[in-house]
């Protein structure tokens, strides 16, 4: 059986394999544990749940201090950061399985009405329009100069393209929108991660210092005692 120990915090009863040492967590966040409870020793032990909790409030803490406000995608990246979790998400992918046949319908008419071959296409047909009503159809033309239904037809194409580009244009900002969330986020676990990795490697130099020195004085102690007895 596992034995038991006392959550220096909770006072709830967890095992020895789900806590941890109080006086072997980094520096950084050991002082922001000790400001919060100030009564806690070095060899007091912590459960790891309540640590847990603890650990996204010294996260949340120092996105405070650095935005001045918390926001649901800060908590999602927190939340990645204690899962152990990947916050990469297939932006493109997102994008289309979000993507309606209107949806696609009105990208595939915008592409085609901002290109060239439209522009080409729809010159040729004003012109063949023009020529045939005002010189082949000249007796019995479809429509007469000043060719006001070629009006009524540039009119309505115009009233009708002029919100399917603009659907597809939100399309192309919610993607935008998307892939700049995501690079928000990954940017964000990545600044936290480096930083919590920093802090690691500033104790473990500490620690290492604090070894040395001690090995220093155990071999300061030998030299003594050896030339103590040559005397």
């Amino acid at each position: 059986m596992d034995q038991e120990i006392i959550c220096a915090i909770s006072n709830e009863k967890c095992t020895l394999d789900d806590a941890v040492i109080f006086g072997t967590i980094v520096s950084g966040f050991r002082k922001f544990i000790k400001k919060k409870h100030p009564k806690i020793k070095e060899k007091d032990y912590i459960c790891k749940n309540v640590l847990r909790e603890i650990r996204r409030q010294y996260i949340e803490d120092a996105i405070l201090k650095e935005k001045g406000h918390i926001t649901i995608i800060d908590k999602k990246v927190v939340d990645s950061i204690l899962n152990q979790e990947s916050v990469v998400r297939d932006s493109e992918r997102e994008f289309i399985e979000g993507t309606g046949f209107w949806d696609g319908f009105a990208d595939k008419v915008a592409e085609f009405v901002g290109s060239w071959k439209f522009i080409f296409i729809f010159c040729f047909f004003i012109v063949v329009w023009i020529i045939l009503n005002a010189y082949i159809l000249l007796y019995q033309p479809l429509d007469p100069y000043p060719f006001i239904l070629l009006n009524l037809v540039l009119s309505c194409v115009a009233a009708l393209q002029a919100p399917i580009i603009i659907m597809s244009q939100n399309r192309k900002e919610e993607k935008d929108r998307i892939r700049s969330q995501n690079d928000y986020m990954v940017n964000l676990k990545a600044e936290l991660e480096i930083k919590g990795l920093n802090e690691k490697i500033d104790y473990l130099l500490q620690d290492e210092w604090k070894k040395l020195l001690e090995v220093q004085r155990l071999q300061l102690d030998i030299l003594e005692e050896l030339s103590f007895n040559k005397k």
